[in-house]
């Protein structure tokens, strides 16, 4: 899978004075515990580099011990506190982390965007699954130059 440009779209937020944020995952959930992680790894140039890579850092930071980003850090709080309606989301794990954010998100009432050629997973069929039949149900759904058209459009 080959991954879009990861400075475009963090650099396109920050310019628009829109907040980039970076989850980290630290550990596993807590739970099962016999339960051990899958052999092999990510991309290391995969989307997991997006929001610093265009060289300063994101404007929220967060460590998840959870397959979602909301439920073990103050994500939500931050986000409201500057007023964010919408998320746009990217990023590993898409069957587990990504759809678990993603769905967390539009719970707790965001309008969601899923950027679906900047996620992968070390399953295809997970990740085809959240694509095809789960985040057109959460919000809506595009590759990242379309984000970054619409993004465009509505600044003008």
């Amino acid at each position: 899978m080959s991954f879009p440009d990861r400075a475009l779209w963090p650099t396109r937020f920050r310019a628009r004075g829109l907040p980039v944020a970076l989850v980290n995952v630290a550990g596993g959930a807590p739970g099962r515990t016999e339960q051990k992680r899958p052999a092999g790894h990510f991309p290391m140039d995969g989307p997991t580099s997006f929001p610093n890579s265009a060289g300063s850092p994101a404007t929220i930071a967060v460590t998840k011990r959870t397959w979602g980003a909301f439920p073990s850090t103050d994500l939500e709080r931050q986000l409201r506190a500057r007023g964010v309606t919408q998320v746009v989301i990217a990023g590993i794990a898409t069957g587990t982390g990504v759809e678990a954010t993603a769905r967390q998100a539009y719970e707790a009432g965001f309008n969601v965007t899923l950027a679906i050629d900047a996620m992968t997973d070390m399953c295809a069929e997970a990740h085809d699954n959240s694509i095809e039949y789960i985040f057109p149900r959460l919000g809506e759904t595009g590759t990242t130059q379309e984000i970054i058209d619409l993004l465009d459009r509505r600044s003008t």
